[in-house]
């Protein structure tokens, strides 16, 4: 049987690739003792890989496809496919950011303030593009870890470190600067792979059904009752993906509605549509929408 040789990220984002394929309808299996998970697909091989090297593995023809940031795709200009832009990270749906960090009390307040010093960073090759490409001459020094701790005490001058939310940049006493580059996961693709329709044919179906769960992490679906003289009021609530879908019930009085909104919305809507005479509201949660 012939297999699609499918790259997991490794570290960071290996759990919550794992929780997306699982509602995408694929579980996945890691082993304590190798890098070769099990999956519930004959028809796919996996790998655990390092995010880093995904892009250059994926080229060159180890792997047929995989998932990595785009960080990581611009860091290694590998030759590949990006098939679909996936919108998770370690930890949420929101894209993480490469920033220019500086210890508080630093004079460093833009980009254009880094001519002469010293930077530490694991993403070397893209720093070093961005600030040529804005004729700016400073020394970029590859970080293997740390790199906060470095600018805190003065080894370098300043830092470009990825971050979500900025927390722990300012419980070191640093200041971001500016963002140098937003990063979402990527599914990839080697031209190899995609020139071959069996193995393009199953990289589409994981990029439809992995899109699929993601936009249906956002959304709930929603079922009520709805007596007939107050159906106008209600289907004029509803925010609906579409129009709603209505059904007679055995008592003609009422009628069955279902549709599908945003999960943000649900605690100021469910209020009103009760105000405006639904009744036996029902919530859930969606595993996929396409």
């Amino acid at each position: 049987m012939r297999q699609l040789k499918l790259g997991i990220p490794k570290g960071s984002l290996e759990s919550a690739t794992i929780a997306l394929f699982n509602q995408a309808g694929w579980a996945i299996s890691p082993h304590s003792r190798n890098y070769f998970p099990t999956i519930n697909d004959p028809e796919i091989g996996c790998s655990l890989v390092r995010s880093q090297e995904m892009a250059p593995y994926v080229a060159n023809g180890t792997l047929d496809a995989g998932l990595t940031g785009l960080d990581w795709i611009l860091e290694t200009e590998a030759d590949v496919v990006e098939i679909a832009e996936l919108s998770y990270s370690k930890s949420s749906d929101q894209p993480a950011r490469w920033v220019l960090i500086v210890r508080g009390d630093s004079a460093i307040n833009s980009v254009e303030d880094l001519a002469g010093k010293r930077i530490a960073t694991e993403l070397i090759g893209f720093t070093r593009r961005y600030l040529a490409e804005r004729d700016i001459k400073a020394s970029v020094e590859f970080s293997w870890g740390a790199t906060e701790a470095k600018v805190v005490e003065g080894l370098v001058d300043a830092a470009v470190e990825i971050t979500e939310t900025g927390s722990t940049i300012r419980a070191h006493g640093l200041r971001i600067v500016c963002d140098l580059l937003h990063t979402t996961t990527r599914l990839i693709a080697s031209r190899a792979a995609l020139d071959d329709p069996w193995k393009k044919a199953k990289i589409d179906q994981i990029a439809l059904l992995t899109r699929a769960a993601l936009a249906a992490r956002h959304k709930v679906a929603l079922k009520m009752n709805v007596p007939v003289a107050q159906i106008d009021q209600v289907v004029h609530l509803l925010p609906s993906l579409h129009t709603p879908t209505v059904s007679p019930l055995y008592d003609r009085n009422w009628l069955a509605l279902e549709t599908v909104v945003d999960s943000g919305q649900i605690r100021d809507l469910i209020p009103r549509l009760t105000a405006a005479g639904a009744q036996g509201i029902l919530e859930y949660e969606l595993r996929k929408m396409v």
